[in-house]
């Protein structure tokens, strides 16, 4: 057993908004030291510089005040219960007034032109806007990350988990910006300045401004909820709806893909595919309709995509994918996403991400298995060859259409590339480069497997320049996935 903490309501920012803490420990002191750990800058609320527990902290073990035991020596054994009570008179026991001086004395302050020396210097420095999102969105000074004071609490740590940071605060006109820095003292960041004027006062003295593209109101209430995912936020979803992505498929991995990439708000989708919809593809490509049998399957995706989020730009390839056309339509994409059902187009997609470097998001099926990775030539990551060196001859090779699929498989699959694709383009997460993530529906089990780089690899680490592109036999059947 642990020994309770309960922290009173004026402490609970401090530590998490927790209302009592279960901690292991020896004493009263040692409690402390456990909770300033875990939440630096705790203690100093409890007690002075030299020590000392403070005058108007009353510090209670069970029922008994620890002034008249050991003080903050007194032992503790699990199931004793300590309690924080400091003296409260009803209300802040501050005004505005008292409250900005306090600011002043503790936060040091700097006019707009020693701010941009600073910031020349190239020292070590974060900028930190506290104005609300919507005038964020009208301007900012280069470089800054913005969290609007209301929620500088919940957020700063996130933004900036370094407490040893020297940060520069600054608000419109000064003013918050000096309450924000007193609040993020007593969160325990060391070293805060305040802009004077604020940004205000930088525009006016005419230093850089930074106009930022924003969302249109109606962007930001269809990606309403990326927009309160810190890691998303208005900057990555400007990054989704001006990304390019150029899917390889309309089939089982494809549908998914299209549908999820084209809800999160990839700006344009490249859509790749010769084939037709036929009756068996109905039990797992999601785009495609029993009234479209006989269409081909780029034009009924267009058709579900476009009446899904109307605002996508698709970009059709009615065509086989062949090392003759292969770069013209990979030139003005930003990811390609591998969404095919056969060798030859798999090995051509990777050759040809290799040559132009360009990052490949891999999925593949079979029955009741799944594969998923990124191969990024742009970041020395292994590439599908140093996986698979060669496709495997046709007699070991079963068609698609002949070994079979579960039809919600791909779908497991396909989703897992779209997360993958986001993370990209966002630059949000840990990629699966260098990773291969395996999936068994019947045992609903994923394993990860290392993918090292072949130094060997005649593609990707190839010192002899692009060995060409080799046209394998078709080993699967263009009907099956």
């Amino acid at each position: 057993m642990s020994v309770q903490f309960n922290v009173p309501t004026p402490l609970r920012s401090f530590v998490g908004g927790h209302n009592s803490l279960l901690i292991d420990a020896n004493s009263v002191g040692d409690t402390l030291n456990h909770i300033e750990l875990k939440y630096p800058g705790f203690k100093q609320r409890i007690c002075d510089k030299e020590g000392e527990l403070r005058k108007f902290i009353n510090v209670f073990l069970n029922d008994e005040d620890i002034r008249y035991l050991d003080c903050l020596a007194t032992p503790v054994k699990s199931g004793d219960t300590l309690s924080v009570i400091p003296a409260v008179a009803g209300g802040s026991g501050q005004t505005f007034q008292s409250l900005l001086s306090l600011a002043k004395e503790q936060v040091p302050e700097l006019n707009p032109v020693e701010l941009k020396s600073r910031i020349d210097s190239k020292e070590p420095l974060t900028l930190l806007d506290v104005r609300e999102g919507e005038e964020f969105r009208q301007g900012y000074i280069p470089g800054s990350i913005n969290v609007p004071r209301g929620f500088l609490e919940l957020q700063v740590e996130s933004k900036i988990p370094d407490k040893q940071s020297p940060i520069a605060l600054y608000c419109a006109g000064g003013t918050r910006s000096l309450l924000a820095g007193l609040t993020l003292k007593k969160m325990g960041y060391q070293f805060i300045i305040s802009l004077a004027g604020g940004f205000n006062g930088w525009a006016k003295e005419s230093l850089p401004v930074t106009i930022p593209k924003v969302l249109s109101e109606k962007e930001r209430k269809r990606y309403n909820r990326h927009l309160k995912i810190p890691e998303i936020g208005e900057e990555g979803q400007l990054k989704l709806l001006n990304s390019k992505v150029l899917l390889i498929g309309t089939g089982g991995l494809g549908c998914p893909n299209a549908y999820y990439l084209a809800a999160a708000g990839v700006g344009t989708l490249g859509l790749v595919d010769f084939d037709v919809v036929d009756e068996s593809n109905l039990q797992r490509q999601i785009l495609h309709t029993a009234d479209r049998v006989g269409q081909p399957k780029v034009k009924s995706a267009i058709q579900t995509l476009s009446g899904f989020n109307p605002d996508l730009k698709i970009i059709p390839f009615e065509e086989r994918l062949t090392s003759s056309n292969v770069e013209r339509i990979f030139a003005d994409f930003d990811v390609i996403v591998d969404g095919s059902d056969n060798f030859p187009t798999r090995y051509l997609v990777n050759d040809a991400c290799v040559k132009l470097g360009k990052p490949c998001v891999h999925g593949s099926v079979f029955r009741f298995e799944g594969q998923v990775s990124v191969f990024d030539p742009s970041d020395e990551a292994p590439c599908y060859r140093c996986l698979y060196p060669e496709p495997p001859p046709p007699s070991l090779a079963p068609s698609c259409a002949e070994a079979g699929v579960l039809g919600v498989l791909p779908g497991v699959i396909g989703l897992l590339e779209a997360i993958e694709t986001i993370k990209h383009i966002t630059g949000i997460g840990t990629p699966l480069k260098g990773r291969l993530l395996t999936f068994d529906a019947l045992e609903t089990k994923f394993k990860e497997f290392k993918i090292r780089k072949n130094p060997h690899c005649s593609y990707c680490a190839s010192k002899e320049g692009f060995p060409g592109y080799v046209d394998y036999e078709q080993l699967c059947s263009v009907e099956a996935n």
